[in-house]
């Protein structure tokens, strides 16, 4: 299927294929998880906020220790800007992220009684927190159909054909338009993989690739 869209003119899956897409992701990984480590809700937040431009390796590693001592708002609070600074600092952009996390945890108290919000719109009222790190949160905390888009997913879904778009939105509502909604709840997490792992920016994996049959190899 050829047709005229964001990227001039580009390959698109049919609706069989993408099914057949899902289908592949899902036989090899049922029960997709998100690679960031939190032990609740709270500190999934703080960990996608603290993930912007670095790796869930690397905040992993910087929030080990912090969640020991710091794995509610009122915690972290009481830890403080400069103390937590001190865990953050090797995942790069600290000081901007230590700012974020307390205002956010403050504003978690003071208007939702330290509970993570349900909605978009909510959740992006909170300091650090974006149209993506709202998305990955209501689908991994709360089980919505969202499609966060990162690098990753900005690239796959154009490269393989399963989406269009110039920019995440567009991605976005191409992939909520174009997947079937039974694999909504964990096709991100499939398509971040895919991206983190397989089609990569530089030498993608194509010999390793369960989709190459299907992909649309667009550029």
């Amino acid at each position: 299927m050829v047709r005229k869209c964001y990227n001039q003119f580009m390959k698109l899956m049919s609706e069989k294929e993408i099914v057949q897409v899902m289908e592949r992701f899902k036989k090899q990984m049922p029960d997709p998880q998100p690679e960031l480590y939190a032990p609740n809700p709270y500190c999934f937040l703080v960990s996608v906020v603290l993930s912007a431009q670095a790796t869930d390796k690397s905040v992993n590693l910087a929030t080990e220790d912090l969640y020991k001592i710091a794995d509610s708002p009122e915690k972290m609070l009481a830890l403080g800007e400069e103390k937590l600074i001190s865990y953050i600092r090797p995942i790069g952009l600290y000081k901007n992220k230590a700012k974020n996390v307390i205002k956010l945890s403050q504003t978690l108290v003071e208007k939702f009684d330290s509970k993570i919000p349900r909605t978009r719109e909510e959740l992006e009222s909170l300091s650090g927190v974006g149209r993506k790190t709202a998305n990955v949160v209501l689908n991994v905390i709360y089980g919505q159909n969202t499609m966060p888009v990162d690098t990753h997913l900005m690239r796959v879904g154009p490269k393989t054909g399963l989406a269009e778009g110039k920019n995440p939105l567009q991605v976005e509502e191409s992939l909520l338009k174009r997947i079937p909604e039974e694999y909504l709840k964990d096709a991100h997490h499939w398509l971040l993989l895919h991206g983190r792992y397989i089609c990569t920016a530089r030498n993608p994996k194509c010999d390793q690739c369960l989709i190459a049959d299907l992909c649309c190899h667009n550029e």
